[in-house]
């Protein structure tokens, strides 16, 4: 009865070899699902790869923005990423199905083979029988194996520790280091990360703008340490003491025996205004 197998011994490989394959797949993601349950009951001290590169990313969110407003989708968004190389398990679980479905059509092209050759009914029996029992297989360990629920717990445990575990001590820990350190040490963070190198930039550019005018109000000097025609000093006395002056830049003051007898401060004579716009135009 089952010579037919060895008759089409290309086609019955190929259907077993899919139909292992697709078995072996659900069997494998539904381990891997399992460990990681295994491991995510204790993710303080996990050794799963997968599992710290969660936590170290959403440590990493919740520092950025000061939070995670919806750790539910957080933990979607890193559940559909999870990958073998270039191949992530969603895509695992849908090329399961899909190898199960290609033993099948080896078993059709097998029974269509053997009908072309002339053989009975009972001769391509064996194909059917075989895509029956792999089908009942494939969907019984599937269904043992679960690995949508599985997914559906990992999720669970995930949420649970990120949000009732991991956050409360993210806020614990930084209230630590303020204290410690002060609010400076996560404002530096922040703006080596958002581009500190152009708020340097600016304040530099700044400088160098202010630098000019600084400059030029040390070029005003008053004559004779008066007020100028505006009213206001040029220049702070100890500043201009600590500059060396020119002697023929230095007007004299008026000579008098008798300190009653000087002019007042306010006024300004017709000789101090030439000496100023002498100043002003040597300059």
């Amino acid at each position: 009865m089952f010579r037919v197998f060895q008759e089409e011994r290309l086609i019955t490989i190929a259907m077993f070899t899919c139909l292992g394959i697709s078995i072996i797949l659900r069997i494998f993601l539904g381990l891997l699902y399992r460990n990681m349950i295994k491991e995510a009951d204790n993710m303080a001290s996990t050794k799963n790869r997968l599992l710290r590169q969660c936590k170290t990313k959403f440590a990493s969110c919740y520092e950025l923005s000061g939070g995670v407003a919806n750790i539910p989708v957080f933990v979607d968004k890193f559940l559909n990423r999870m990958a073998l190389g270039h191949l992530s398990f969603d895509t695992l679980y849908h090329l399961s199905g899909q190898i199960m479905l290609l033993s099948i059509v080896c078993s059709g092209v097998g029974v269509c083979k053997s009908i072309l050759a002339g053989r009975t009914l009972g001769d391509v029996l064996p194909f059917y029988i075989a895509s029956f029992f792999g089908l009942y297989a494939y969907f019984s360990i599937s269904t043992v194996v679960d690995v949508s629920g599985k997914k559906r717990i990992l999720k669970v445990n995930l949420v649970d520790y990120l949000e009732n575990h991991l956050s409360p001590r993210i806020d614990i820990t930084r209230q630590d280091i303020e204290m410690l350190y002060g609010e400076s040490v996560f404002e530096e963070k922040r703006e080596s990360r958002t581009g500190g190198s152009r708020g340097r930039r600016r304040r530099t550019g700044r400088s160098a703008v202010l630098r000019p005018q600084e400059q030029r109000t040390l070029e005003l000097m008053p004559i004779g340490n008066r007020m100028a025609a505006g009213g206001e000093d040029l220049a702070d006395t100890d500043t201009l003491a600590s500059q060396p002056q020119a002697p023929e830049q230095m007007p004299a003051p008026p000579l008098s025996s008798d300190s009653s007898t000087l002019p007042d401060s306010a006024a300004v004579t017709e000789e101090e205004l030439e000496a100023l716009l002498k100043e002003f135009l040597t300059s």
